[in-house]
């Protein structure tokens, strides 16, 4: 009895080493940013703003994504998001990441209770307990795995490693749930998250034919459950992914003989993590003997006959079992072409076998020199303490990288300089501070790798505009939808740059587009039903407004337009206000300030785009946009006419007021 007291009580002790060193590694992360794939999955995801959506989360692929090239089926992924949104009652980074955390946590806990399971059957031994502990702590420290615990999207390779872990642990602790299939529920949370849990089959082959039953048409025999369940999961993912996915545009051949090389730089940034990317520029290789690809080929050689010596060896099997673990934790992402042929948040769910394998080996050096002299002893201490101190710092400086989109894709571009996205996405950090012409030249950077990527055209045609270079702003807009006709992103980002140089019939034509070609594109149906209110079409602005509701019945933005819709006075004439109808640019200009007096944010924003139309660099025009753009809480688009102002007239205190205001309120928004 108070042998097993004081066993409770070392592992009690062992989970608070683990987890307090871990909580520290991640103390500095909860506050940062959404990233990159977080900005449709989340930030412009109406479906995970309403729990009552919970049910399509399971039916529809269209909640997982505002953009219908990346609709999967993930639907615990959504409805976690979802469940995050309501608790934290808006955007608030903070709970995403708690969220994503606490499952993390779990995770370390069920591999350390894993790893000793394992090292014990291998060989029993009291000190496993430490060579578990270091494992699991070295894992949850280690810089690479900090590339999926920021990424708020990526929790999917949190959720489908953790439910795998926690199906081995049932399985292995706990044989008499066997044979009712218990151990197999968390496998099918995991494929409900993320597909590289389909492996599970053979990772619980390859436990099985390591630690219970050599002869392997028994260990086959045991793994059939496996096989069926994750069979038809496996098949209702494929029959829920939409024809609209599109998750590799080049070569499958050329992505496939690049993996083993792939694989070669996961392998070293396990030991040497200091190329760690957000966005790899590594490209498909043409041939074995691009890029050193042959040197792929030969380590995954050399790997599986090591792992083969490891298991004829009972001693080294837990070695064994972690380098199988690695190999097939790389299968899914190696064997089905994606966007990328390299990307560090795929280090997740193989690095758990990767880590036990080295940690076991180090076990066995030791174990094989007892009764160790105190020097040693002291050296090796020092030497775990030094490495999980170095992992822990580089954690806590990849957390900083991942502190805002400016940070990201800075370390990005110097990381991967050859990556063009990265490149573009760096410049529009510097395009969200107003620093056009530093954005362009990003942009332009970026075209010489990526020259026909419609975002990017997109994007060079906003800077242009900015800086009043009109005919190539329209240049590339019009060339951004070419690229991608079937995107409603082009249309909209034209008909908003349209609707600026005060074009509104042809503005709506392509609003109208973008609304139609995504329904879920937000800020299309936003601006679309804000141009119907200027022109005062209260009869298209109602159908919108109706129509949006009967999708979104709680969005906020389409009930205030609905309402000014239904509005008796909606055709109040300028003269009510102002008392005698506009001739000049500065009567347009008193009278949007008439408007702005009494409420009428609508008819402030059309009497100051009248002003600017008879004075195209009247700042006080931009000025009164900007203040009745902040009524109506578009915080963007108040922004974006303030720094107009501020263009025309550096020393304009009311604009740089309201721009501090607008973007005050902006962060607060996202911090909701």
């Amino acid at each position: 009895m108070t042998r097993t007291l004081a066993l409770h009580k070392e592992t009690v002790l062992s989970f608070c080493v683990l987890l307090g060193t871990v909580f520290f590694a991640y103390s500095n992360h909860f506050e940062n940013s959404f990233h990159f794939d977080d900005s449709h999955t989340i930030l412009n995801n109406p479906y995970i703003q309403d729990l009552q959506n919970l049910r399509l989360f399971f039916t529809d692929t269209r909640t997982f994504s505002s953009l219908p090239a990346n609709r999967v089926y993930r639907p615990l992924v959504t409805a976690s998001l979802a469940l995050d949104y309501a608790l934290a009652g808006g955007l608030n980074s903070a709970y995403f990441h708690a969220s994503t955390f606490f499952w993390f946590l779990l995770q370390l806990v069920l591999m350390y209770t894993l790893f000793r399971k394992l090292c014990d059957l291998a060989r029993p031994d009291p000190a496993n307990r430490w060579a578990a502990l270091i494992a699991a702590s070295l894992y949850g420290v280690h810089p690479a795995i900090a590339e999926t615990v920021n990424y708020v999207i990526q929790r999917g390779d949190l959720y489908s490693t953790l439910g795998v872990i926690a199906a081995l642990v049932v399985y292995v602790s706990m044989p008499q749930w066997r044979k009712s299939g218990l151990y197999l529920v968390p496998v099918a949370l995991a494929l409900l998250s993320k597909p590289p849990a389909l492996v599970f089959p053979l990772i619980l082959f390859t436990y099985i034919w390591l630690f219970e039953e050599r002869k392997l048409s028994r260990a086959l025999t045991r793994c059939v459950p496996a096989l069926l369940v994750t069979g038809m999961l496996g098949y209702l993912l494929v029959a829920m992914t939409p024809a609209t996915f599109a998750p590799a545009p080049g070569s499958a051949y050329a992505y496939r003989m690049t993996q083993p090389l792939v694989a070669l730089r996961y392998f070293r940034t396990f030991f040497i993590p200091n190329r760690l990317s957000a966005d790899s520029d590594l490209a498909p290789v043409k041939s074995m003997l691009d890029q050193g690809a042959w040197t792929g080929f030969l380590f995954i050689t050399m790997l599986i006959v090591v792992a083969g010596w490891c298991s004829q060896r009972p001693a080294w099997r837990p070695a064994a079992f972690g380098l199988w673990w690695f190999l097939l934790g790389l299968a899914p992402t190696s064997l089905f072409p994606l966007a990328e042929v390299e990307n560090d948040h795929r280090l997740y769910f193989p690095f758990v076998g990767l880590v036990l394998a080295v940690t076991w080996c180090g076990a066995l050096w030791i174990y094989g020199r007892r009764p160790m002299r105190w020097p040693l002893t002291v050296s090796l201490a020092a030497l775990c303490a030094v490495t999980l101190a170095a992992s822990i710092w580089a954690t806590r400086q990849r957390n900083e990288v991942w502190r805002n989109d400016e940070s990201l894709w800075l370390d990005v571009t110097l990381k991967s300089p050859r990556n063009g996205r990265g490149l573009m996405n760096y410049g529009l950090t510097q395009m969200e501070k107003g620093d056009f012409r530093k954005a362009l030249d990003y942009f332009e950077r970026a075209a010489v790798f990526t020259s026909a990527y419609s975002v990017l055209e997109i994007n060079r045609g906003i800077a242009d505009g900015a800086l009043n270079r009109d005919g190539e702003a329209d240049e590339h807009f019009v060339r951004a939808i070419k690229l991608a006709p079937n995107a409603a992103e082009g249309y909209f980002f034209y008909g908003r740059w349209l609707g600026q140089k005060y074009r509104r019939p042809e503005a709506i034509v392509y609003l109208q587009q973008a609304a139609s070609a995504n329904p879920d594109y937000m800020p299309a149906r936003y601006l679309l039903m804000e141009m119907y209110a200027e022109q005062s079409d209260w009869v298209r602005l109602r159908g919108a407004a109706e129509s949006m509701l009967l999708q979104f019945p709680s969005d906020a933005t389409a009930t205030r337009f609905l309402t000014r819709a239904n509005s008796p006075d909606r055709e109040s004439a300028d003269f009510r206000v102002a008392g005698t109808p506009p001739r000049t640019a500065e009567d347009y200009v008193n009278l949007s300030l008439a408007y702005h007096r009494v409420g009428k944010f609508q008819e402030c924003l059309a009497a100051a785009r009248q002003a600017l139309k008879l004075r195209p660099d009247y700042a006080e025009a931009f000025n009164n946009i900007a203040a009745a753009y902040e009524e109506l809480e578009m915080w963007d688009l108040a922004i974006e006419a303030a720094r107009q102002a501020l263009r025309i007239r550096p020393d304009f205190q009311l604009a740089r007021n309201n721009l501090q205001w607008a973007e005050e309120q902006k962060r607060k928004q996202s911090a909701k």
